[in-house]
């Protein structure tokens, strides 16, 4: 018998974790080897154990999934990670496979679709989940988005946060960020983005489809 496919879940709700968990387990190859609920946990939990995927919300505490999984391959260029988000917005997908994912699927699959996925980045292997597909083969290319693009990760996370109506300052706690920084931060975004304030940045998110 093979050896069993170790399983690191991240997300920042027990209840969901649990569910996760008992749905992978179910599949006699999988052992979910540990539960974190925070990215310096998770980052912990990576190194000691070294599981065979990692599962991670992008939606964490104190930074995002993205930044975790840059994080996570910058430690280790062979960890193999599965974003597993209620974020279907290409620019979600893409930023996280820039970050080094290997790949990603939406809460809204079916169940199944999770074991599968797991399975196949297990391997080595891209698996992106239908509603991902369809989202990235439907995009067309605007100028803006390709400013988003362009954004670096740490940078795309502080946009979706200006956003989703977040402050500077708290802003700067979430992230363990000086104000110097975030305000750096927040100039580069605008000028890359051509905006002045953040109501501009509110439309430029919402034209190219990402929710506050």
């Amino acid at each position: 018998m093979s050896e069993p496919i170790t399983v690191l879940l991240v997300d920042d709700h027990a209840v969901v974790r649990e569910g996760y968990r008992r749905l992978l387990e179910r599949d006699p190859r999988i052992i979910v080897c540990a539960e974190a609920s925070n990215p310096e946990q998770a980052y912990r939990d990576f190194a000691r154990l070294r599981p065979a995927v990692a599962v991670v919300d992008i939606g964490l505490p104190g930074s995002s999934g993205i930044e975790l999984t840059r994080r996570l391959l910058a430690r280790d260029n062979s960890a193999r990670v599965l974003i597993f988000s209620m974020h279907d917005e290409g620019i979600f997908v893409r930023k996280a496979l820039e970050a080094g994912a290997t790949g990603y699927i939406t809460k809204a699959s079916a169940p199944e679709v999770l074991v599968e996925a797991v399975c196949a980045v297990a391997l080595g292997q891209r698996y992106l989940s239908r509603d991902v597909t369809r989202t990235l083969g439907s995009e067309v290319s605007v100028g803006e988005a390709d400013a988003l693009n362009a954004l670096s990760p740490r940078e795309f996370e502080i946009f979706t946060l200006i956003v989703g109506g977040h402050s500077p300052l708290a802003i700067g706690e979430r992230l363990r960020l000086s104000a110097k920084t975030v305000a750096n931060l927040q100039t580069s975004i605008r000028h890359k983005l051509g905006a002045t304030n953040s109501a501009q940045l509110a439309r430029i998110a919402a034209r190219c489809g990402i929710a506050n």
